[in-house]
């Protein structure tokens, strides 16, 4: 017997309650050790146009919906009885006539016409364009389309396209999206096995055992790592003849396009060395979870960049300690004493422009442009300066201490010097956080020009790291950097309302410029609430019964996620999940909450997680953006680079929830809610 599962089995698997899905884990563990078990009680569904469609007994009301044809068997749907037997009585299974696909289809007669709605926007004597009314028909069938739905596309327009989500098959919803972008479907040959096409290798997975059956079940959240989708395939495939960058908003697949890509080039290659690699240990880890999944090959390496510098430092140069943030100011101090310079904008110089770009000439020093530092520097001024920035290299000499931007440019130069470059490729997620430093060191550490070096990132996340210039790296991107444009993750509710947090069109300084419009969601969900409360403890309360109906929805604990600015307000995320009954955790140097608790994070703790529902807690006047960070700016673009990154963060903290999002603040509030609370064009 081949058994498959159907990603329609683990969508509707995480809407039972836990004791409704440990029932029906079990269920499907006895139907592969034995299909014919009494237990199972199967009964054909004889209203079904697909006469293959039965169901197997979980419990007096629960039933999995299967098909059975020949000796294979399919895990196409889970639900209370009644709804197991009308989800079954309107779906076929079925080959497209056209890309030879498997699809599941919802059978066209036995659905309600579908009816143009006006929207406020729209007077109802005036209909909105359909999307595809010139489209033809052979170009819709590529997009894999059933034909019985072809006639519904055509009419469909860009208020009622949505309204397709729940009946096409979720390849073709996603085909379409790319089209209205203007990406047109691909079209390889159809292959002899239907299951063997790589839109139904995305929707039914092969389970050879009961190991690979229970990950699959338990692991439902991940299941998008496993499959590319039509918009992503592109870019793990392609050859680029050098460095090549992937962007896209939160949600539309980024790192699940590294994460394939890093494996399609070690199994291209068993000899290669390959690298995948972020900037910290438990993205790093999250990424190696996800690999596990992908069957990754020996010859990958996947492990966080600091990590993987140091341990080239000490293979070329000798073991390193890293001086703390606290050590560097007090050598700074020191160096300076008795000099009438500012502490605050000389550990900003050292940092971003002496440290960062490893100025150790004073003449280079002497003659650098200062684009946006406001302050101006006389000759005399900058002598001065580097007599304090040379004194600080010799203290830390002295004590045996090297910065991390520092050690970083030492193994860069070690490893141009020796030739001796560790790795063929190296594929980089949250690109847009690498410093200066870590670029350089990338460039340095990787052998190849073609297919070498791969990033994954999106500059309207950057939070950790100023921008700099790749091309003045020796890293030039332009030319082989595109745009990923469907968003799966997150619904077109909390995509659009988080997208008012962005401009549509982010500059780079090396003068390139990222689009970010024209971005589709595949899915609809609630509209998100954006609150401004009179008190904390109104917001508590009102946060404590959000949670309530998030879970009365059948969302999961560990599926919710309340986020703050920093660790100062987590004791307001704690008291909103207690008043709500249930426990909170907060997320410290973990990557996820235990089973059955909330996870309570500062917002930079959150980037590379996700969650089914996600509270957006305390954005005060204050708050965010920090305070404390704005009175630090010492300059013009610093305090440009504060509004930014704290902007991009509060952006990341909404774009981490997937299907329902709350953000809330105590009056007076950020103002960044005031772009949250206008609704703006649909």
């Amino acid at each position: 017997m081949t058994l498959r599962i159907a990603d329609t089995f683990t969508a509707a698997l995480t809407r039972l309650t836990a004791q409704e899905q440990a029932a029906a884990k079990q269920a499907a563990f006895d139907l592969q050790v034995d299909p014919s078990a009494p237990g199972l009680s199967l009964h054909r569904v004889d209203r079904s146009r697909d006469r293959d469609f039965w169901t197997a007994r979980v419990t007096r009301d629960l039933r999995i919906v299967l098909h059975k044809r020949g000796p294979d068997t399919l895990l196409a749907w889970v639900g209370h009885h009644d709804d197991a037997y009308d989800w079954a009585a309107r779906r076929r299974l079925e080959v497209h006539p056209t890309t030879g696909a498997a699809q599941l289809v919802e059978v066209r007669e036995r659905v309600e016409e579908i009816r143009v709605h006006a929207t406020p926007s729209t007077p109802a004597a005036v209909a909105p364009p359909a999307l595809f009314a010139r489209t033809p028909e052979e170009t819709l069938l590529r997009c894999g389309v059933p034909p019985d739905w072809l006639a519904d596309v055509r009419a469909a327009t860009e208020d009622t396209l949505f309204d397709l989500t729940d009946h096409l098959p979720a390849e073709a919803m996603e085909a379409l999206l790319n089209l209205a972008v203007g990406i047109e479907p691909a079209t390889p040959a159809p292959p002899a096995d239907p299951f063997a096409h790589p839109d139904a290798q995305r929707r039914f997975r092969p389970l050879v055992d009961e190991e690979e059956l229970r990950r699959a079940l338990d692991a439902p959240w991940e299941r998008w790592t496993i499959f590319l989708h039509p918009a992503q395939r592109e870019f793990v495939t392609r050859d680029f003849a050098g460095p090549a960058r992937v962007t896209g908003s939160a949600g539309t697949g980024k790192t699940v396009v590294a994460l394939h890509r890093a494996v399609r080039l070690a199994r291209d290659d068993p000899s290669a060395r390959v690298l995948l690699t972020t900037y910290n240990a438990l993205l790093a880890e999250g990424l190696r979870r996800k690999l596990a999944l992908l069957g990754a090959p020996p010859n990958l390496t996947a492990s966080d960049l600091r990590a993987v510098a140091l341990t080239e430092h000490e293979r070329l140069l000798g073991p390193v300690r890293i001086a703390t943030e606290a050590e560097v100011h007090e050598v700074l101090a020191s160096a300076a004493d008795g000099q009438p310079v500012d502490a605050g904008f000389l550990r900003d110089e050292w940092r971003l422009v002496v440290d960062a770009r490893d100025i150790r000439d004073p003449a280079i020093y002497r003659d650098l442009p200062r684009h946006g530092r406001k302050t101006r520097l006389t000759g005399d001024r900058r002598e001065a300066l580097w007599a304090i920035f040379d004194r600080v290299r010799g203290l830390l000499a002295e004590r045996g201490l090297k910065t991390y931007a520092g050690a970083l440019h030492d193994t860069a130069r070690a490893l141009v010097e020796a030739g001796a470059r560790p790795f063929d490729h190296i594929v980089v997620d949250e690109a847009q956080d690498l410093s200066l430093a870590e670029l350089r060191f990338l460039h340095a550490a990787c052998a190849r020009e073609a297919n070498g070096l791969f990033f994954a990132g999106d500059i309207g996340q950057r939070i950790f790291r100023p921008a700099f210039a790749w091309s003045a790296e020796g890293v030039e991107i332009r030319g082989r950097s595109r745009s990923l444009k469907v968003n799966y993750r997150t619904s077109h509710q909390i995509r659009r309302r988080s997208d008012h947090l962005l401009p549509a069109r982010l500059l780079e300084l090396d003068g390139g410029e990222e689009d970010r419009t024209g971005v589709q969601s595949v899915f609809e969900g609630p509209a998100p609430s954006v609150r401004v409360f009179q008190s904390a403890e109104e917001e508590a309360s009102a946060v404590a019964r959000w949670i309530g109906e998030a879970i009365d929805a059948g969302i999961a604990p560990e599926e919710i996620g309340v986020l703050v600015r920093s660790p100062d307000e987590l004791d307001r995320a704690l008291k909103a999940t207690r008043l709500a009954g249930r426990p909170g955790e907060k997320l410290v140097g973990r990557a996820a909450p235990p089973s059955g608790q909330i996870a309570l994070a500062p917002m930079h703790l959150a980037k590379g997680l996700e969650f089914r529902a996600v509270a957006v807690m305390a954005c005060d006047a204050g708050v965010i953006p920090s305070e404390a960070r704005l009175l630090e700016a010492n300059d013009e673009r610093a305090l440009e680079e504060v509004y930014a990154t704290e902007r991009h963060l509060l952006y990341v903290a909404c774009t981490r929830a997937r299907e329902r999002l709350m953000v809330s603040g105590v009056t007076p509030v950020s103002e960044y809610l005031e772009d949250l609370l206008d609704e703006g064009p649909a």
